[in-house]
C-alpha cells in the first residue's frame, strides 16, 4: 500500500519561481495581445512548465533530503529563476539566458537521475538504464546550450527539436529499472499546488488592476471576475483534482505512469496555460471597465474567454482518457468550451462586465451542475 506523502518545504520554496513565471506571462498577454502574441506565450511557457514537472516527478520518486539533493533543486530554482527573468523578452536579447536557463534546469535532472543507474530505485528492482538519463538529460542540455551559437530563427527552431525528442523518449517502451507506479497523492497535490499558483496570479492580477482603475466599474468587474475564479477554484479541486486521484489509485500497474504522464505533463499543460490566459483578459477587462471603454479588446476577449475554452478543453480530453463515457463529457464539455467561444463572437457587442459576467454565469453553471451529478450518483449508490 502506497504511504501518505505530502510536498516538503523545499518543493514549495522551489515553486516560489513559478509564482513570478505566471506573473511575467500574464503580462505579456495584457492589452490587446495578437496571434503571434499567443503562440508565443505558449512555445516560451512550455519548457519552463516541462522543467516542473520534470524535477516534480524525479521528487515524487527520490524522497531523500540530503544535502547533495537540496543543492540539486536550489541550482534547478536559480536555472528557471534566469528563465522567469528572460521569458518576456526570449525571443530577442535574452534568448541566450532563457536557453542556458533551461540547459541548466536539464543537468540538475541528470544529477537526481543519476544515482538511480548504480543503485535500485527500490529493493529488488533492476537499475535503470545509464542510457536513459544520458539521453533525457545531458543532450538537451548540451543542445540548448549550444543553440546559443545558432542564429535566430534557427536557434528556436533547435529548442522545438530538443523539446519533442525529450517527450518522444517518454513514449519509448520502457526498460528494467524505470519506475512501475508513482506516488499518486503527491503527484496529484504538486499539480494542484501548480493550478493554485496560476490562479493566484489571476487574484493578483485583479487587484493590481482594480488599484490601478479606482472606479465602481472596475470593482463591479473584479468582484465578477472573482466570482469566476472561485468557481473554476471550486469545481477543479472538488471534482477535477479529486477525480484524478481516485482513478489514478485504481489504475493497474502498467497503466498507472503512462496515465499519470498524460494527465499531468501533458494535458494539465493546457489546463495551467488557459488560466495564465485568463489572469491577462481579467485584468484587462477590468482596467477597460474603469476607463469607461464600451467594449473590450478583442485580444482581450480572446484571451479571457478563449483561455476558458482551452481549460474546460483540457478538462474534456482529461475526463476522455480516464474513460468517461464521450456522451457524458459531450454534456457540459459542449456548453463550456461552446460560450467562451460564442462570446469571443460577439464581445463586440458586449460591455467589458458583460463579458466577464457571461463567462462567469457559464462557470457557476458548470459547478452546480458537476455538484448535482456527484449528489445523484452518491444517492444512487446509497439508495
Amino acid at each position: 500500500m502506497e504511504h501518505s506523502r505530502h510536498a516538503g518545504w523545499l518543493e514549495l520554496f522551489f515553486d516560489l519561481v513559478f509564482v513570478a513565471l505566471a506573473g511575467q506571462l500574464a503580462h505579456s498577454l495584457h492589452g490587446d495581445p495578437g496571434p503571434a502574441d499567443f503562440a508565443v506565450f505558449l512555445a516560451l511557457y512550455l519548457p519552463p512548465w516541462w522543467a516542473w514537472i520534470n524535477l516534480t516527478v524525479a521528487a515524487n520518486l527520490f524522497e531523500d533530503d540530503t544535502a547533495r539533493r537540496r543543492l540539486l533543486m536550489l541550482t534547478a530554482m536559480l536555472s528557471l529563476a534566469v528563465m522567469t527573468v528572460a521569458v518576456t523578452e526570449a525571443t530577442g536579447e535574452r534568448s541566450t539566458a532563457y536557453a542556458l536557463g533551461y540547459a541548466g534546469s536539464r543537468v540538475v535532472l541528470l544529477g537526481l537521475w543519476w544515482p538511480s543507474t548504480t543503485r535500485p530505485l527500490h529493493p529488488g528492482d533492476a537499475l535503470v538504464p545509464r542510457w536513459r538519463p544520458l539521453v533525457y538529460c545531458l543532450v538537451p542540455a548540451v543542445g540548448w546550450a549550444a543553440s546559443v551559437l545558432v542564429p535566430v530563427p534557427w536557434r528556436f527552431v533547435i529548442w522545438g527539436v530538443l523539446l519533442a525528442a525529450e517527450i518522444g523518449v517518454l513514449f519509448v517502451e520502457r526498460s528494467a529499472g524505470l519506475p512501475r507506479r508513482l506516488h499518486v497523492g503527491h503527484l496529484v497535490e504538486r499539480v494542484g499546488l501548480f493550478v493554485i499558483i496560476v490562479f493566484g496570479e489571476s487574484v493578483v492580477g485583479l487587484i493590481g488592476a482594480l488599484d490601478t482603475e479606482w472606479t465602481a466599474a472596475a470593482a463591479w468587474v473584479a468582484l465578477v471576475g472573482f466570482v469566476m475564479l472561485a468557481a473554476l477554484w471550486w469545481s477543479y479541486f472538488d471534482f477535477g483534482s479529486a477525480a484524478a486521484e481516485t482513478v489514478l489509485r485504481a489504475a493497474a500497474v502498467d497503466r498507472a505512469v503512462p496515465l499519470a504522464r498524460d494527465v499531468t505533463a501533458f494535458l494539465h499543460f493546457f489546463v495551467t496555460a488557459g488560466v495564465v490566459a485568463m489572469a491577462g483578459g481579467l485584468a484587462t477587462a477590468v482596467e477597460e471597465a474603469g476607463q469607461g471603454h464600451g467594449h473590450l479588446a478583442h485580444g482581450a476577449v480572446v484571451a479571457l474567454a478563449g483561455g476558458l475554452a482551452l481549460y474546460h478543453t483540457a478538462h474534456a480530453c482529461i475526463a476522455l482518457r480516464f474513460g468517461r463515457r464521450p456522451l457524458l463529457v459531450a454534456t457540459w464539455a459542449v456548453p463550456g468550451v461552446g460560450v467562451p467561444l460564442l462570446v469571443v463572437g460577439v464581445a463586440g457587442h458586449l460591455a467589458p462586465w458583460q463579458v466577464v459576467a457571461v463567462l462567469t454565469a457559464e462557470v457557476v453553471a458548470h459547478l452546480l451542475y458537476a455538484r448535482w451529478v456527484t449528489t445523484r450518483r452518491l444517492r444512487t449508490r446509497t439508495a
